[in-house]
């Protein structure tokens, strides 16, 4: 679903990204772990079509980047720092303008479908500069998910959250899963990571230095696992 062979991304004289190799199989979910500045967002954004990679290949759902941008843009969901809403519309005319974008049928019954599923419901009226930072996340999740996306990759998704909005997204990101999506999440949350996770991979120096499953690691055991990959 996912194949990135040596990778590069360079920034002027700065290398972010040097000569990365990542497969992700149809359903896998993998969390993508690393400390700040490891490079992770950036990688993100060129699996999003948002940036283009300076060398190397890169594929998402069978089309390569960045020649055929559309069509992953069709197939992909993306949850990422920006909300990428529009503040003077109100929720229910946010998704009603993603819904068009996709040419989703039966548009209305899935708006609303979305809006109860990230909680926001009673506020499908209200324009989006009103809502808090954590309700205009909620509100990108449905976003995402609103055209059952194959792929789907979040970018540090519980950023600015409440307990009860991030005990919404992990419910979203089951459900996500449960469907056989295939799911690219970056986190600092280890905990959330090894209970939602089927593959865990470290991002350190530009470059994935380790990989695991589950079955790899004793339960708890990620944290130990990541800081022997970055010590490595």
């Amino acid at each position: 679903m996912i194949a990135v062979k040596k990778l590069v991304k360079r920034f002027g004289l700065k290398t972010v990204l040097r000569g990365v190799d990542f497969e992700v199989q149809p359903g896998e979910f993998v969390a993508l772990l690393g400390p700040n500045g490891a490079g992770k967002t950036t990688f993100l954004r060129i699996l999003a079509s948002l940036s283009r990679p300076s060398l190397g290949e890169v594929k998402v759902a069978g089309f390569r980047l960045p020649n055929e941008a559309a069509a992953v843009r069709a197939r992909l969901g993306v949850v990422s720092h920006l909300p990428l809403l529009y503040g003077d519309l109100t929720a229910e005319e946010n998704l009603r303008f993603y819904a068009r974008m996709y040419n989703i049928t039966k548009m209305e019954p899935r708006i609303t479908e979305v809006l109860e599923m990230v909680g926001l419901e009673n506020r499908r009226h209200d324009l989006v500069r009103t809502f808090s930072r954590g309700m205009q996340q909620r509100l990108a999740i449905g976003r995402a998910v609103l055209h059952d996306p194959d792929v789907m990759l979040f970018d540090e998704p519980y950023t600015g959250l409440d307990q009860d909005a991030s005990s919404m997204l992990d419910d979203v990101l089951k459900t996500v899963a449960a469907k056989g999506r295939t799911v690219v999440m970056t986190s600092h949350d280890l905990a959330r990571a090894e209970e939602l996770a089927t593959r865990f991979d470290i991002l350190s120096r530009g470059m994935i230095t380790a990989s695991a499953s589950p079955t790899d690691l004793r339960r708890g055991n990620l944290l130990t696992f990541y800081k022997e990959a970055l010590a490595g």
